[in-house]
């Protein structure tokens, strides 16, 4: 038996090492609109928004991810000490788990959503779906639906869109690019992983009602700019692709995020009624 845990655990973190690496490769930062640049990695969106009293960071990724968000930073003339407010889109390790050393590097005040708080400060201890086990950190100040952060006359403003995790937050900002007035909208994650369990959660009960309430939310906000924890959520790479040719900014994409929040809640039914089905 013990051999057989030891295996297991040996084969998890093998396998945790693969998909880390996988998903935090360098890629060249760039200015997606006015404000708000993009410093994460090939899979991981982490956004520095600039302001004239310093930066907002939008998720430090993983705890390996954060040399590589630094390196982002100084390419584009930034330094990691600009950085004032850590923000995150949901309490998973491939978003938060470099909260401690970024916010330890950088001197900033992290920001969570109330739902995420516990998962932050305990490293991911108590997760409803995943054993995660990274850094803990305080959490400076805890938000709520609704809750605005402030710097430098930028204004971003949390949504609750819980079932991903308790606290998954989108977050919404109003930004001049070259005149024109933009609304852009940085979805946390409406995705049901794999694993998950919409029926009889004894973890979370609720987790079903609280996916229907973020779909609300996502539907009712106005989006022009398109961004999201994953860059694939927003078809980052290809995207870039047309950005780097001139071509009027892609990113500007209303109809894709429409499609985009219609698509995964289409795939949320789906699973809830699969599982409901099997349920009864």
């Amino acid at each position: 038996m013990r051999i057989r845990i030891v295996l297991g655990l040996l084969l998890s973190f093998l396998l945790f090492a693969d998909f880390t690496a996988d998903w935090n490769k360098a890629i060249p930062p760039f200015r997606i609109a006015a404000n708000i640049y993009y410093v994460g990695t090939n899979y991981l969106a982490s956004y520095l928004i600039t302001t004239p009293a310093g930066a907002i960071l939008i998720n430090p990724d993983y705890e390996q991810s954060v040399p590589l968000i630094e390196h982002s930073l100084e390419t584009l003339g930034f330094r990691f000490s600009d950085i004032k407010i850590i923000l995150i889109s949901h309490a998973h390790d491939d978003h938060a788990a470099g909260c401690a050393i970024a916010k330890k590097r950088s001197g900033a005040k992290l920001m969570v959503m109330a739902g995420d708080v516990a998962e932050v400060e305990h490293g991911g201890a108590g997760d409803f779906q995943y054993p995660q086990h990274w850094a803990t950190v305080k959490v400076d100040r805890v938000l709520h639906d609704g809750s605005q952060v402030e710097l430098g006359g930028v204004r971003l403003t949390a949504h609750l869109t819980p079932g991903h995790t308790k606290g998954c937050t989108t977050w919404t900002m109003d930004i001049n690019d070259g005149g024109k007035k933009l609304h852009a909208v940085i979805v946390g994650s409406p995705n049901v992983n794999a694993g998950y369990k919409l029926v009889n959660n004894k973890q979370y009960p609720q987790i079903a009602e609280d996916y229907e309430k973020g779909f609300r939310v996502l539907h009712a906000l106005s989006c022009d700019l398109f961004l999201g924890a994953h860059g694939a959520y927003f078809g980052m790479d290809e995207k870039l692709a047309r950005l780097k040719t001139g071509a009027a900014n892609p990113f500007i994409d209303p109809a894709g995020y429409r499609a985009y929040v219609d698509d995964r809640e289409k795939a949320f039914h789906k699973e809830l009624a699969a599982q409901q089905a099997k349920a009864n």
